[in-house]
């Protein structure tokens, strides 16, 4: 069987869906990978997959050349004739699934990991935005099936009338790899505190630095750090002029993208993603593989993984004061952060492991071949 994975980066492809393709392919399936080239393309190829370059905007939305995107796709599609399609990203979702329809693909999986910045800003200039994205939901993804990563992005399809509930699967995740992501005893020195995401607002990046600097002026012995890189491709980025100023002030430390990410969990005391919402962050997923306590928002996508006070701390979005209090009754007892990164581990093996995601992921490529004939 030919399976097509359609994503708006190669490194989305490479950092997510990387297993998944080669339990595929040991599996008898040709993979074929889709998406803007990259710094990650070479890698893939290496792998032995092949990779079809496709352009796309992430942030463009003039009607010509969105246009020009699908009737592009539609070709690739036509050209390729997989017998199955697996999407992820948003626009991939939306135009990968019309373009399977336009050309007569009727196993489609879509994948939807969040709701993106158009759902989790407030009314003002995306609303019109909002809008024209669930009317393309609402016509894309009825006939497919769709994959969301916790039960409110489920529950707020179905209440849209978004998609086909009865091909809808809740799915915890996109698989993490217990044996690369495992614990070490914490480093030496004063507690390291970090937020390993791509540096957006909405990741509660402002709210972290507030934090640190709070907490940094009240005298407590704490390093923190954020792990990541700006995203040129959304909206909501945080510049690079900023990241430059927090450095000056010395109350960050910026370490940029890092690929190892299992040793910068090693070094960390604490990670933390004080976010706006989530699908469900392999972030937070790697770091309780790790055996690290986390503190993170009461937000869709984070609650999943946090049982509060077991593995790690709940507080209330765009809080400041709350954050800062939870990191630093974490600082202050690395007794509890040794006993939460225990529980964290424990819950990574049960739940979040590849070994038990991925053979959700093909049951409903099953589904989706049986159900198309």
């Amino acid at each position: 069987m030919k399976i097509i994975l359609f994503a708006n980066t190669d490194w989305y492809l490479y950092n997510y869906r990387l297993e998944l393709a080669q339990a595929l392919r040991v599996n008898g399936h040709e993979v074929v990978l889709v998406s803007p080239e990259g710094n990650f393309a070479p890698r893939l190829r290496e792998l032995g997959f092949r990779l079809v370059p496709f352009p796309l905007s992430r942030r463009g939305i003039n009607p010509l050349v969105e246009f020009s995107t699908l009737v592009r796709l539609i070709g690739l599609f036509h050209k390729e004739k997989p017998d199955l399609v697996h999407q992820f990203t948003i626009k991939c979702v939306l135009y990968g699934s019309l373009a399977c329809f336009f050309t007569g693909v009727r196993s489609v999986v879509n994948s939807v990991e969040g709701l993106g910045y158009v759902f989790t800003q407030g009314i003002g200039k995306q609303t019109w935005l909002r809008g024209l994205v669930k009317l393309i939901y609402r016509l894309a993804l009825h006939p497919t099936w769709v994959i969301v990563l916790n039960p409110d992005d489920r529950q707020y399809f179905i209440e849209n009338h978004l998609a086909n509930p009865r091909q809808m699967v809740l799915i915890l995740g996109t698989g993490v790899n217990i044996r690369q992501f495992s614990p070490v005893p914490e480093s030496e020195g004063n507690p390291l505190v970090i937020l390993p995401a791509r540096l957006l607002w909405d990741k509660g990046v402002g709210e972290f630095v507030e934090a640190a600097r709070r907490l940094r002026t009240a005298g407590l012995q704490a390093r923190f750090a954020l792990v990541g890189d700006p995203d040129d491709g959304n909206p909501r980025s945080v510049m690079l002029t900023q990241l430059q100023d927090w450095e000056k002030e010395d109350v960050i430390e910026w370490w940029g993208w890092k690929e190892k990410m299992a040793d910068v969990y090693a070094q960390a005391s604490i990670i933390c993603l004080p976010t706006y919402r989530e699908g469900l962050p392999k972030s937070l997923i790697e770091a309780v593989a790790c055996g690290r306590p986390i503190v993170t928002t009461n937000v869709p996508g984070c609650r999943e993984i946090i049982q509060q006070g077991k593995n790690g701390l709940l507080v209330e979005a765009r809080d400041v004061s709350g954050l800062a209090e939870a990191l630093k009754y974490l600082v202050l007892n690395p007794s509890i952060r040794i006993k939460m990164g225990a529980a964290g581990r424990k819950i990574a093996e049960e739940k979040y492991s590849s070994e038990h995601i991925i053979p959700q992921i093909m049951a409903v490529y099953k589904s989706c071949i049986e159900g198309s004939r």
